[in-house]
């Protein structure tokens, strides 16, 4: 998904150096951008011309999970092996029991900030939590007419704003898959976010752009602070270097939980393949120890082996280190604690959806926070009785 063409040499490497170890077996790469992958792999199993194995994340790999697409790796993947993944990482691609993928590369999101527009708004520090962020976004605007930062409220777009009430202490569904968000808590959040918006503290395009904006926002330099990886540091010193010059790593923002987003890119097996041991064998020889450490260092992303992501290379600040270096070491320790905040689960895109368009629809004064929330609720209900 989306790795061409800055890492065609790396995985043109890794292919003939499986296909010398395999002779016989031939692997043919196709990439794909990230915005067509859904659609074209929904296609592709539609028509059973589905590829052997497929680069996905364990969200959407879920949603077709529950249509028992997806090859049951649960036992054909030897416990051993199993055990070289970081146990959280390895259940994100499980549903109902059973492993859907294999882990692959992840991402803790970090705060990238604008060291200049916080010390124009009085900020010594950037805020390390939502409840700080949302009182700092009105003084950011008092003193420097500027936004603190953009999160999207597309339904179709990123969770960040669902992951939000997880971390600020807030369960999204109950051990029966009924909502469980209708709360004082679950309403005060509610009504903290409507109220950003109602006051001009949260840019209108929220309602409509996806998180791709909040990224040319902030290297416009029109927000403070950016959630993003730390790779982001890279396209922000190539495409804004003024902006660069001034920006600076933090920890990922989160809630009185203290918890912390991971986002998985997993590997997953059609049923449909008929090349089920050579998928298998590729999808884990792709996701190896000695091939992720690769990867990570060549993608600036972090490994889901045990053993790769103990290279001293997440650990030790190198001298003279660079915001890319500060934000890897600040990504990797994140990883420690962090954990998938929305779990594989059924309908979870559903439940994204009726929770954003009920926001939306009391950001826009069309509903009380008291029916909105409600409303969310019930549509939940209803839809998975």
């Amino acid at each position: 998904m989306q790795l061409q063409p800055q890492y065609t040499s790396y995985f043109n490497q890794l292919i003939s150096r499986f296909e010398a170890d395999n002779p016989g077996i031939k692997v043919k790469w196709v990439d794909v951008p990230w915005a067509a992958m859904e659609s074209k792999i929904l296609t592709a199993v539609a028509a059973k011309t589905a590829p052997d194995v497929v680069n996905l994340n364990p969200n959407f790999a879920s949603q077709l999970a529950e249509k028992d697409v997806w090859m049951d790796l649960t036992n054909k993947v030897p416990s051993d092996i199993q055990q070289q993944y970081l146990p959280n990482i390895w259940k994100a691609s499980t549903l109902e029991g059973k492993t859907f993928g294999v882990p692959w590369y992840l991402t803790t999101r970090i705060a990238i900030y604008n060291r200049e527009l916080l010390q124009k708004a009085g900020l010594a520090q950037p805020p390390a939590t939502f409840a700080e962020l949302f009182k700092a976004a009105t003084q950011i605007k008092e003193k420097t007419g500027k936004y603190a930062f953009f999160s999207t409220l597309v339904p179709t777009d990123s969770g960040e704003v669902l992951e939000s009430f997880v971390q600020q202490g807030v369960s999204l569904v109950d051990s029966q898959g009924k909502a469980a968000f209708n709360t004082p808590q679950g309403k005060a959040i509610f009504q903290s976010w409507v109220e950003l918006y109602k006051n001009g503290r949260l840019p209108k395009e929220a309602l409509t752009e996806g998180h791709r904006h909040g990224i040319d926002l902030y290297q416009q330099g029109e927000t403070a602070i950016l959630s993003s990886s730390p790779e982001f540091l890279r396209t922000i010193g190539n495409n804004a270097p003024a902006i660069a010059k001034v920006s600076a790593p933090a920890a990922q923002l989160t809630g009185e939980t203290g918890k912390k987003n991971v986002a998985v890119m997993n590997l997953v097996i059609p049923k449909m393949t008929d090349q089920p041991e050579a998928a298998l064998k590729f999808a884990l020889f792709v996701t190896n120890n000695e091939n992720q450490l690769a990867f990570a260092k060549a993608a600036n992303v972090l490994p889901s082996t045990q053993a790769a992501l103990q290279d001293p290379y997440f650990s030790q600040v190198p001298a003279q280190a660079t915001p890319l270096d500060q934000a890897r070491i600040i990504s990797a320790k994140q990883l420690q604690e962090a954990e998938v905040l929305i779990p594989a689960m059924k309908n979870v895109k559903q439940l994204q959806k009726l929770i954003y368009e009920n926001l939306q629809s009391a950001m826009l004064g069309q509903k009380s926070v008291d029916q909105a929330i409600g409303d969310a609720e019930k549509g939940w209900n209803e839809a998975n009785q």
